[in-house]
């Protein structure tokens, strides 16, 4: 049985917008990262989906100050969905995220080489996560999620807007 889609409350959406004010303030240009984690066969993604914005989505987040990529990368995984990395990710590209704000990037790396420590489960950040075929993904995926996989996985065009 399937749970029922997450519907994003006036608070979620509150806090989310209140991150991205503090953010503007505080940093002149913000610089993050999104992990395409693929399983051993590769034919599955690991998703999340957070509480306060809609959609499915690949892990991610900001690279804090005197983070590396690689560090804000690991710290992501793990928080968001118990995922170690095993091996070197590859650095597919980096992309202006014009729809965030001016000033927005994000590195997108492929992840082929980890182990999830345990699963992940639900809290006041991540409403759900998993692993879902590729030819199967939730309906409510992501238009950059869907991008990003094309040009990653099908050879598409890439693009540098996220």
């Amino acid at each position: 049985m399937s749970k029922p889609e997450f519907t994003q409350s006036i608070w979620a959406r509150l806090r989310g917008r209140l991150f991205h004010v503090y953010f503007r303030i505080r940093r002149p240009m913000t610089l993050g990262v999104r992990a395409l984690v693929l399983d051993e066969a590769g034919n599955r993604i690991f998703l999340i989906r957070h509480t306060y914005v809609p959609g499915w989505q690949m892990p991610g987040g900001g690279v804090e100050t005197g983070e590396t990529l690689r560090e804000a990368l690991d710290k992501e995984l793990m928080e968001e969905g118990n995922i170690r990395l095993t091996g070197p990710p590859h650095l597919f590209h980096v992309y202006f995220n014009r729809r965030m704000s001016r000033r927005d990037h994000v590195a997108l790396f492929v992840c082929k080489s980890f182990e999830q420590t345990a699963p992940r489960l639900p809290d006041h950040e991540i409403a759900e996560s998993g692993f879902f075929p590729l030819d199967a993904l939730p309906a409510t995926t992501t238009r950059a999620t869907r991008a990003r996989l094309a040009e990653v996985l099908d050879g598409k065009l890439v693009l540098d807007d996220w």
